[in-house]
């Protein structure tokens, strides 16, 4: 994968992502109380659809540029609604051109007391994300690699929180690194609610993955899936997932009601599918 994220900024696994991530924030807000948002891999924070990047994959057309216009049944525009709201506030004018990445998403979504941490290593990347941020103090912005960070910022000084661990998956051994990062993260905070990212694509270790999970013993783990193709014909990302450790009590509901409905908006052909289960917990 190329993860330079401008190539795949609002494609479908960012509507999924993202979808999820705004659905936690939103659930966090039901308490008075201030929570940070952790995010390790945070990449610039808004991105240009109209670049020569974006442009050159065009990804985003199958993404957002398919849901912004979709005809969706009240409840499943009820749950879009916080995510939606922030795409379509970037974009004033009409047609979509700015994209928010987790950082800028979550950011727009705070109350005065939320707080967001987020962890850039790409250099050029860090010092786009630092000035989308300047000046702002809800947000702290840090050179560093995200891994590191599931240590050494755990728990955050609110205790309580989201963690998003959306890692770029350039090399080998990524699935175990958000076991095992996931795992001594959790160890520091298990109150804290967990969101990781993994790429759905052939050949990927999914099913070891799951169970290494399931392995850690950690109580309550809920999975998402969105397959949006087959992929018995491509080396690219077919499907896209999420872990969710410590959800909140609705978010499973929301999910079977979401699901199906991105997956008939989203598909690229009659092998499209989604999941949503408990690999430990509530079943």
């Amino acid at each position: 994968m190329n993860y330079r994220h401008i190539y795949h900024a609002g494609n479908f696994a960012d509507v999924l992502k993202h979808a999820a991530l705004a659905r936690l924030i939103v659930y966090l807000q039901q308490k008075d109380k201030a929570f940070r948002v952790l995010d390790t891999h945070a990449g610039i924070g808004l991105y240009d659809l109209s670049s020569t990047e974006a442009q050159k994959t065009g990804e985003w057309l199958n993404g957002i540029g398919k849901l912004l216009d979709a005809d969706l049944p009240a409840k499943v525009v009820e749950i879009l609604k916080p995510y939606l709201d922030v795409v379509r506030a970037l974009n004033p004018d009409g047609p979509i051109t700015r994209y928010p990445g987790s950082p800028k998403l979550a950011r727009d979504l705070f109350r005065p007391q939320d707080r967001l941490s987020a962890m850039e290593l790409h250099p050029d990347d860090y010092h786009t994300l630092a000035r989308l941020f300047e000046g702002d103090y809800q947000a702290r912005i840090t050179e560093l690699d995200g891994w590191l960070s599931l240590g050494a910022h755990m728990p955050p000084k609110e205790k309580r929180g989201i963690v998003l661990v959306d890692p770029p998956f350039e090399l080998e051994g990524e699935y175990e690194r958000l076991v095992d990062g996931l795992s001594r993260a959790y160890r520091r905070f298990s109150t804290g609610v967990y969101c990781l990212w993994y790429p759905i694509k052939k050949g990927a270790p999914i099913a070891a993955f799951h169970e290494a999970l399931k392995e850690t013993g950690i109580p309550k783990i809920l999975c998402a899936e969105l397959h949006v193709k087959s992929d018995r014909d491509t080396t690219g990302l077919s499907g896209t997932g999420l872990i969710i450790v410590n959800p909140p009590f609705t978010l499973k509901d929301e999910l079977h009601a979401l699901l199906p409905e991105l997956k008939r908006i989203l598909a690229e052909d009659r092998y499209a599918s989604q999941r949503c289960f408990w690999l430990r917990g509530e079943d």
